[in-house]
């Protein structure tokens, strides 16, 4: 629709509602594939520098490194103090009674985290706080212990090692604590040929869940810990009932653990490369 012609030049001039009618009419409909190409393009723009810093640094390698470096510092931090100290020249006598016992069971923990054997530990709670007591504090140590090592493998390694699970032993390993973990970690504890730290970050590195773990650790290790603890605060008397009886529970689970691991080691080879959660 035209309106009047100008009297000057007596041209017609389209009325800018009919203008812009006939250019929408002009323009084409966008198909679902080019509307698509759009929102890809708007969202493939590049991350900004903290973003990317943020995900590189929360990358499962990334994790890994700081695992591996805080191990690394905690064990160059206890090569340097050298707890072992506490076997021949005591606590420190500014420290005594239940305080002594909370700072004994938190160092406990925290020099199990970057491999510092048990029985070494376990003899010095002995020497320094007598059975009973010191099977208390080594015990609660040997849980916190655990329990830190267990969530750091699971929060900074679990990502990065899970994918490099190939082999059938490896496998057949994973499957076993993460189907039976209570089970699992209560053959770990109970014989002492494994390792507790080993047995610690396999357990992280699986689908093991906290509750299994942390019970099983806390009963399993009562037998090995009490006997070294017994053995620690029966060292000046070697001689004595007390002593021969620690010493006994301290071999005879050894010999029998490896011998029903190499009756047993048939399961690794056969067992199923499920890895179903308890």
């Amino acid at each position: 629709m035209l309106d009047a012609t100008t009297r000057s030049g007596g041209t017609a001039t389209a009325s800018p509602r009919a203008a812009a009618t006939e250019l929408v009419a002009t323009v084409p409909p966008r198909t679902t594939a080019e509307l698509t190409a759009e929102s890809d393009t708007t969202a493939a723009v590049p991350l900004g520098f903290t973003a990317r810093c943020t995900r590189v640094l929360l990358s499962p390698w990334s994790r890994l490194s700081l695992l591996v470096a805080l191990l690394s510092a905690a064990a160059a931090c206890v090569l340097a103090y050298q707890p072992q100290k506490l076997l021949t020249h005591g606590w420190p006598p500014q420290l005594g009674g239940a305080t002594a016992a909370v700072v004994f069971a938190v160092a406990y923990g925290l020099c199990t985290v970057p491999f510092v054997p048990r029985p070494l530990l376990n003899l010095a709670a002995g020497a320094l706080f007598g059975s009973v007591l010191g099977t208390g504090v080594a015990l609660a140590g040997t849980v916190l212990g655990g329990a830190m090592a267990f969530g750091l493998g699971r929060a900074l390694g679990q990502d990065a090692l899970r994918p490099l699970l190939r082999g059938r032993w490896l496998k057949a390993a994973d499957g076993q604590l993460s189907r039976h973990g209570f089970r699992s970690m209560m053959a770990a504890r109970l014989f002492p040929g494994v390792p507790f730290w080993a047995a610690n970050y396999c357990a992280a590195v699986s689908r093991m869940r906290w509750a299994p773990f942390l019970i099983a650790t806390a009963l399993g290790s009562v037998p090995n810990t009490a006997a070294y603890v017994v053995a620690g605060a029966r060292a000046s008397r070697p001689t004595s009932p007390a002593f021969l009886i620690a010493m006994a529970l301290i071999a005879v689970p050894t010999v029998a653990g490896a011998v029903v691991a190499w009756r047993k080691r048939h399961h690794l080879r056969t067992a199923p490369e499920t890895t179903a959660v308890d």
